[in-house]
């Protein structure tokens, strides 16, 4: 019954983002490797909501989800179905919105493939949409200087959640290594 965390990535990223790998470092230098859960989330919405229900699932003791971007937004569905604490990096508050721009075929920079993105996709994220959220489940944390997404739809999205907000930045969440601690704190490793 040992806490861990699944990490959930953003559109077109992977486990071997920045984040993630920064994040898998500071629980291995703390001993806490293997509570770290990072799967390579597959592109359509339902098949990686199924991907990290099935380590919610199968997770024996609690489970915090962070979520970076697109991330964010599974992370959000899941910690108002299951209950958990959740971590929100520069979320995509209305990723059925946002994400619109890029239908068609993307290849994703970390593995070189590619994949059509389609109005099925965007529907399934319409889905997936929480109507509220509870405030004490969340730590969110925004740069301002987000050139992806816009961090006020965030910051009101979340209001009464506990947050840090940092000026300028960018979608990356720059200042990451700095507030890992805090993060691991919340997640109650």
């Amino acid at each position: 019954m040992s806490a861990g965390i699944l990490y959930l990535h953003g559109f077109c990223s992977s486990p071997a983002s920045w984040k993630a790998r920064l994040l898998a470092d500071a629980l291995a230098a703390r001993g806490l490797g293997d509570r770290l859960f990072c799967p390579f989330l597959s592109p359509v919405p339902n098949e990686a909501i199924g991907q990290a229900e099935a380590i919610v699932a199968g997770h024996d003791g609690p489970l915090a989800v962070v979520g970076s971007s697109l991330g964010g937004f599974y992370a959000t569905w899941l910690a108002e179905k299951y209950a958990l604490r959740a971590v929100l990096i520069n979320p995509a508050v209305a990723a059925p919105i946002s994400l619109e721009k890029y239908l068609g075929t993307q290849t994703n920079p970390h593995t070189g493939e590619s994949f059509e993105f389609t109005a099925m996709h965007i529907a399934q994220l319409r889905a997936l949409q929480t109507e509220r959220v509870t405030p004490s489940r969340y730590l969110l944390m925004v740069e301002t200087g987000d050139e992806v997404l816009d961090y006020r739809q965030a910051v009101a999205r979340y209001a009464g959640c506990r947050r840090i907000v940092l000026p300028g930045g960018d979608h990356s969440f720059s200042r990451f290594p700095e507030h890992i601690s805090q993060l691991i704190e919340f997640c109650g490793l």
